[in-house]
């Protein structure tokens, strides 16, 4: 049996290759999984972009005796083909997080029946929240119908809604604007659907690129789109910005337009890779408040402490069902088949090429 990978340059995202590799012996206690299928997006671009800072290079480690490579990890859902642990049978469908890849092994802990931990060592220093895997068969989040539509905008939609959340414990900071830089993701999407749920009060600006200003505009989540060029002339109220694009230029536009009518300063994702050095670098510089990186991980483990699983369920699944409704047929879904379907909307994705009102699902 052989398994293959997209291997990724570390300091070079633009070369990516597919691998195939021979599979050893399953450990004992553990079990081997086959992607089924995972979304391809521009969540996936910042795990590229800021991998070191956060680790996100460490979760798959590539078989490769290589120095540099990386696997960019993806979500999505898998099958167990292989299982040497009791709890978990051959044949089980899972939800989580997966590599670029046709299957990866896991070590299965703290089983319970809608969930099980991926227990492997070198992945316990990093977030819990990469490592839980959700059992499909007592999954209540799963609906068979909806599941293209939970790789693409799953996670980036949790990233919205734990922002939104932030923000309301915080008043807004005062606030009485959002403005969101690359407002056609689909992360900017969610937080704009549940800030629209949740504080209506809050007034949403989306800044787009122009070929995207039609897109975001017709999802009816903003009260306003202007494209980058128009920041200078945007009204001088007291605003957060929520930084989903990474672009160093932009970040400084807003800083320097604003100045302390800029309450808060939240760095999110990377979708401008070739203007990363906006997530850290000379934001020190720049007038109003620092710019402060936010790592949604961090955030879910907070909220679910303070609500406790059940009642953070609740609160998460009802924000969920009313954004699939608001975004119902603003993005077509593509499924392609093969791994290098991966690898070449990863670069495509890289290169900016991807319309927005499209989702990708890869089924390799």
């Amino acid at each position: 049996m052989t398994l293959a990978q997209v291997h990724v340059r570390k300091n070079e995202l633009t070369h990516a290759r597919l691998v195939e590799m021979p599979v050893g012996d399953l450990a004992d206690g553990a079990i081997r999984l086959k992607v089924e299928s995972f979304s391809v997006t521009a969540n996936n671009i910042t795990y590229a972009v800021v991998g070191d800072g956060f680790g996100y290079w460490n979760f798959f480690p590539p078989t490769s005796d290589e120095e540099g490579l990386g696997i960019v990890p993806m979500w999505g859902h898998a099958v167990v083909i292989e299982s040497n642990c009791a709890e978990i049978a051959v044949g089980e469908r899972v939800y989580g997080y997966l590599p670029m890849g046709t299957q990866f092994d896991a070590v299965p802990g703290n089983v319970s029946a809608t969930s099980f931990s991926d227990m492997t060592d070198y992945r316990q220093p990093m977030s819990p929240v990469y490592n839980n895997y959700n059992r499909l068969a007592a999954d209540p989040e799963h609906d068979p119908a909806r599941e293209k539509e939970r790789m693409i905008y799953g996670p980036l939609f949790k990233t919205g809604f734990v922002i939104d959340y932030f923000m309301r414990s915080e008043n807004w900071f005062g606030a009485e604007a959002v403005i969101l830089t690359s407002a056609s993701s689909k992360t900017a999407l969610g937080l704009a659907n549940v800030a629209k749920q949740n504080s209506p009060d809050i007034k949403r600006i989306g800044l787009t690129s122009p070929g995207n200003v039609d897109f975001t505009e017709s999802t009816g989540l903003y009260d306003e789109v202007h494209t980058y060029d128009a920041i200078g002339h945007l009204p001088i109220r007291p605003s957060v910005s929520v930084d989903f694009a990474g672009n160093a230029e932009v970040l400084g536009k807003l800083h320097h337009h604003f100045t302390d009518n800029l309450k808060y300063s939240c760095l999110v994702g990377a979708t401008h890779i070739e203007a990363r050095s906006s997530m850290g670098g000379g934001a020190g510089n720049l007038p109003g408040p620092p710019p402060t990186l936010f790592f949604a991980p961090d955030h879910f483990v907070s909220f679910f402490k303070e609500h406790g699983a059940a009642e953070g369920g609740v609160m998460v699944a009802k924000t969920w069902h009313a954004f699939l409704e608001a975004v119902d047929g603003t993005v077509s879904i593509e499924t392609l088949k093969g791994l290098d379907a991966a690898r070449t909307t990863y670069l495509e994705m890289i290169g900016g090429t991807i319309n927005p009102a499209k989702g990708i699902v890869v089924e390799p």
